[in-house]
């Protein structure tokens, strides 16, 4: 069955849709957090999970392992109905929300053994070998034995993402992975997510880094006051708005009456000039006509808009680093 012809319901048990909800809702007293959301995450997917503070991202992600009851809406993780599939399908899915409740009198490698063992899915014959595994792939086999407390933030955030790799997942879901990481430690995740993806693995990342979410996901979902405002592919997602046109100049007052006049749109005054969606005006004859009005162009561009400008556009606002 193809994508076009799924119905709604449909995608919740489509082998090929490793996320999927339909109208899902969460109220709490009188406030409504999550509006009636139908998620799409496709089996294979990077899906990078966009929205500014309270938009209900991480109030979504707990509704979907099951750790807040939706107030409506049906959810389906790996082709399979949820809550009423749990049994079978979250021992394959790995998540980080928060992070778990660490030991900080603990190693690293004891920490991980503790909850390994409070894992009732877990082979217990294969725990030394799948702990060492799990601690290697996040860098952190070499500080095994060092205590808890003595982690840095980063190294504590790499450790978390490390207990949701103690056993083979089909799915990850991770809310904010790259918290405290350093530049290194931030391509080091990024790295991580790619050789995961390349092993079978679907990944749902919620993060605040546009440009992280940019180089590392295939897929986008934007949220704005607990509605999805935008998803599907990164590319899909950019054609829905148009290109940008830029020009850096010594006059931006006047460089805005210009482009105004000419009929183009969303004429904004930036640091050092003007932006403005061309609607289908020549690149050749907006610099002719700026120039013609006295106007010094220092550079003229006309591109793509970034993931960043999309997100102020969906949301009208900009990027805050919770939600």
């Amino acid at each position: 069955m193809t994508e076009a012809t799924l119905s709604p319901t449909q995608y919740l048990h489509d082998a090929g849709t490793a996320v999927a909800s339909t109208g899902l809702t969460k109220v709490f007293g009188s406030q409504t957090v999550v509006d009636e959301i139908d998620l799409r995450v496709p089996v294979g997917a990077v899906y990078g999970f966009l929205g500014p503070n309270g938009s209900g991202k991480t109030t979504t992600i707990r509704m979907l392992l099951g750790l807040v009851r939706p107030t409506s809406g049906e959810i389906g993780l790996l082709g399979a109905g949820m809550p009423a599939n749990s049994g079978s399908v979250l021992p394959r899915v790995g998540s980080l929300v928060e992070g778990p409740a660490f030991h900080p009198y603990l190693p690293g490698r004891a920490n991980l053994a503790r909850l390994d063992a409070a894992d009732s899915c877990a082979d217990r014959r294969t725990a030394g070998t799948r702990i060492d595994a799990a601690l290697d792939r996040v860098g952190l086999l070499a500080a095994a034995g060092k205590k808890y407390r003595a982690y840095s933030l980063g190294m504590r955030q790499r450790l978390a993402i490390a207990a949701a790799l103690l056993a083979p997942r089909d799915l990850l879901i991770l809310d904010e992975p790259t918290n405290g990481l350093d530049p290194q430690g931030t391509r080091e995740v990024r790295s991580l997510v790619a050789s995961l993806v390349h092993d079978g693995t679907t990944v749902l990342v919620s993060s605040h880094l546009l440009s992280e979410v940019e180089q590392m996901c295939s897929h986008v979902g934007v949220m704005r006051q607990g509605q999805l405002v935008a998803q599907g592919t990164v590319a899909e997602v950019r054609s829905g708005s148009g290109p940008v046109a830029e020009v850096l100049t010594t006059d931006p007052p006047r460089a805005a009456e210009v482009l105004r006049s000419l009929g183009l749109g969303n004429v904004t005054l930036t640091d050092g000039g003007v932006r403005a969606a061309p609607e289908g005006v020549e690149p050749e004859r907006i610099v002719e006509a700026l120039v013609q009005a006295g106007v010094g162009v220092r550079e003229f561009t006309v591109a793509s808009p970034s993931l960043e400008d999309l997100f102020v556009a969906l949301t009208g606002e900009g990027f805050d680093v919770s939600g």
